[in-house]
């Protein structure tokens, strides 16, 4: 399975394109690690959308119960739920055109990132995205 993890070209190109990435699995707990990626993230200057249906809002920005109820188009679906949910969680990707799926670090399964790259989409499971930003020197490509 072609996973985009290890091609650091590839990474750094989805990264600098980026504009919008739903946080699949969003805690509004300040010390949980989707809350912190999702701020730095947003620090970085992306647009970022919470995807919670146990939560209607965090930090006064509305928490989306799933990625079909973002209003706008979303380059990265960034999941941070355990690697059983991914068929359903890519599925719905594929359902509202999301360019890229990417899974944190420890959560990955082979039969759905299959289904996303037969649907066209970029790959990136087992990684955590704040890392491999930092790792890349994004922001220097960026602008920011």
């Amino acid at each position: 399975m072609p996973n985009l993890k290890d091609d650091h070209n590839a990474l750094r190109e989805v990264l600098t394109h980026a504009k919008a990435i739903a946080v699949v699995g969003h805690s509004d707990k300040r010390d949980r690690t989707s809350y912190q990626i999702a701020q730095f993230l947003r620090r970085v200057g992306y647009i970022v959308y919470p995807v919670n249906p146990l939560v209607k809002e965090i930090d006064g920005q509305p928490c989306y119960p799933s990625l079909r109820e973002i209003p706008d188009s979303v380059d990265i679906v960034n999941i941070f739920r355990r690697s059983e949910y991914l068929p359903e969680i890519i599925e719905t990707a594929i359902s509202i055109n999301a360019k890229t799926v990417w899974a944190q670090l420890g959560i990955s399964d082979q039969a759905s990132a299959q289904k996303a790259l037969d649907a066209g989409l970029n790959v990136i499971m087992d990684a955590c995205i704040k890392v491999e930003y930092l790792r890349l020197d994004v922001g220097n490509t960026r602008g920011e």
